[in-house]
């Protein structure tokens, strides 16, 4: 078994190192003297201060604070464990690692036998790919997908053939062999009962690290079936969250792509790799992962996310968006392309061609804009209500966001796209005041400021919250006020009046439950078509905190509700009558129609000296 590294390599191997070459390989260096210099890839600056000292094989940022060597460079830049970074500077000196025997084994000194199965393994599928007697399904797949030998050489395709013990029987010679098939993933192992393959009659695509070691497999199904790619299942070598498809391929010596695309299925990396779009990888079955962007962003400044244009894909974007933000800084984009439906990168470039389809990447949204459009959906910009309920939406998000220029440019971008929906009002006026001030704070109480500004703000303009909705909204932060509410809950109700059917439900609920307090209140409606409101609602606290005041406001509202309710009903009984003729009308109709009339005359007086 492999044992610890001894100092003495890990001493010579620094000395040897060449500092300048390691970092220059992620980030431009420029000659200062003796020294090099360029911006700090740790963190934002314009000013270089990152200092590199080949004679010393250091580096240190007088901005941030960052040093170390180059083992601590590749850790903390390029996400590498210890071990990793040791191993990493040995390949690039051409060096084989030494190990020290006996004393205790590292969590890593036993992954050798499981590289040894995968690169097997590996072999094995490719074999039969060219020699099982029923390839020929797998081999008339991949044709008609459009894929050429020459490509699927080049990918690794295999053929992981039908049966239970096929690859078990021919790779696990041994106890040893056996054990290192199962922790690979490659034999499922049951408590009662021998191994057997997990993958079977389907097309395998072997996934390799950064190093070019097979770590695991996807699979598909060649015919109908369920689940369509079946993965390897986490190892110690391989984690989802962390490897992508084809990167390794995509970053090879000689590669050096400008963007990196992201796609969601196997398929559609290799074909993309032989219409030329060579620079494609995809998630191997989960959402783009913080560990995966900041992996691609490591050789790239531009990501371009590519999904189906149906609901399910912008759910997808959504998260690769929330996964993105922390990675982001000045000089990086992210772009986000929506396919039209029905169609996958694979379908579409075998259709129009690789410039059609680099041109779709070229017309590909940018972030700040798919983050906008998604947060205004629903949202009615031009209210402040509609205002306040951005911001909220939009807090967590900048709160992801790394504080910088390039956090200072996406509330900028947002800002104008947010201003350009508002009419022009007082309202956008002060509300462009407050973006173009948080776009320069770097502060994380910015957003906070803002937040509060826009709330009382909206406070302040009551007349764009219906009198039911601000009713809700004080009920759930203090449910004791439902015991004051009118005892008549059904005159709130009306047919046009948003969130009154939801107060009275409320007051009911709480009449029957007094002691249910917020967070059983909001639990209560979870699988109900009412959650999302109420959930929205419960984010804001009403203003007022005086209770007595407080009290004094509720049942204001809920007589507001019930005089609108009440006109509602007026007016729609006046409708009623009045489309039948006169003469078609009983005298108790013909007096009811004139009692109301006035009815409705003297509402339409009072609310109007009330300012309503």
């Amino acid at each position: 078994m492999a044992g610890r590294i001894p100092q003495s390599f890990i001493d010579d191997l620094v000395t040897a190192t060449d500092i300048v070459e390691v970092i220059e390989h992620y980030v431009p260096l420029k000659r200062a003297g003796k020294e090099f210099k360029a911006c700090c890839p740790f963190h934002d600056e314009k000013t270089p201060s990152f200092t590199v000292v080949p004679d010393k094989q250091f580096y240190h940022c007088f901005g941030c604070g960052a040093h170390g060597t180059a083992v601590g460079f590749l850790m903390d830049y390029a996400n590498l464990e210890f071990t990793e970074a040791v191993e990493e500077l040995a390949r690039r000196a051409g060096r084989e690692v030494p190990r020290e025997s006996g004393g205790e084994r590292g969590p890593r000194d036993d992954i050798e036998p499981i590289f040894d199965a995968l690169e097997r393994a590996n072999a094995y599928f490719q074999r039969q790919l060219r020699r099982h007697p029923q390839a020929s399904r797998a081999v008339e797949y991949l044709k008609g997908r459009g894929l050429s030998g020459e490509i699927a050489a080049e990918f690794q395709l295999g053929f992981a053939p039908p049966g239970w013990d096929s690859m078990r029987s021919e790779l696990a010679v041994d106890d040893r062999s056996r054990t290192a098939l199962v922790d690979a993933g490659l034999l499922i192992a049951p408590d009662d009962g021998r191994p057997y393959n997990r993958f079977r009659d389907r097309i395998t695509f072997p996934i390799h690290d950064s190093r070019g070691r097979v770590v695991g497999f996807g699979a598909r199904i060649i015919d109908d079936g369920e689940p369509k790619y079946l993965n390897s299942p986490e190892t110690p070598v391989f984690h989802k969250g962390r490897e992508l498809y084809g990167l390794w391929r995509a970053r090879r010596a000689g590669r050096s792509p400008a963007r990196m695309l992201v796609v969601e299925g196997y398929m559609d990396v290799v074909a993309l790799a032989q219409s030329g779009i060579d620079y494609a990888v995809a998630t191997l079955g989960t959402a783009a992962t913080e560990a995966h962007v900041q992996r691609l962003f490591r050789g790239v400044n531009d990501i371009v996310f590519c999904f189906d244009g149906d609901e399910a894909g912008r759910r997808a974007a959504w998260r690769a968006v929330e996964n993105t933000l922390p990675a982001m800084k000045s000089g990086r984009q992210a772009l986000f392309l929506f396919l039209p439906e029905g169609e996958d990168p694979d379908s579409l470039v075998r259709t129009e061609g690789r410039h059609a389809f680099e041109n779709r990447l070229d017309g590909a949204v940018p972030l700040s804009r798919f983050v906008f459009n998604q947060l205004a959906v629903g949202v009615d910009l031009t209210t402040p209500e509609g205002g306040a309920r951005f911001v909220e939406r939009l807090r967590p998000l900048v709160n992801r966001t790394p504080v910088g220029p390039f956090r200072r440019q996406l509330v900028v971008q947002i800002g104008e796209s947010y201003a350009a929906r508002i009419p022009g009002a007082r309202y956008r006026r002060q509300v462009e005041r407050w973006l173009d001030e948080l776009a320069t704070d770097d502060s994380s109480k910015g957003l906070d400021r803002l937040g509060r500004r826009m709330h009382a703000h909206t406070e302040r303009l009551q007349g764009s919250e219906s009198p039911a909705t601000r009713a809700v909204r004080m009920l759930l932060h203090n449910p004791s006020l439902a015991a004051i509410a009118a005892a008549d809950v059904d005159k709130m109700r009306g047919e046009q009046l948003p969130d009154a059917e939801l107060l009275a439900h409320l007051i009911e609920l709480l009449r029957a439950n007094p002691d249910l307090k917020m967070a059983g209140l909001v639990e209560r409606f979870r699988s109900h078509d009412w959650f999302p409101r109420i959930e929205e609602l419960a984010r804001r606290e009403p203003a007022i905190s005086d209770r007595a005041k407080l009290e004094v406001e509720f049942v204001g509202c809920l007589q507001r509700v019930a005089d609108r309710a009440a006109q509602q009903r007026v007016q729609r009984r006046v409708d009623e009558l009045a489309k039948r003729r006169l003469s078609e009308l009983s005298e108790r109709e013909r007096h009811e129609l004139a009692e109301l009339t006035v009815r409705r005359g003297t509402s339409r007086d009072d609310k109007t000296r009330r300012g309503e």
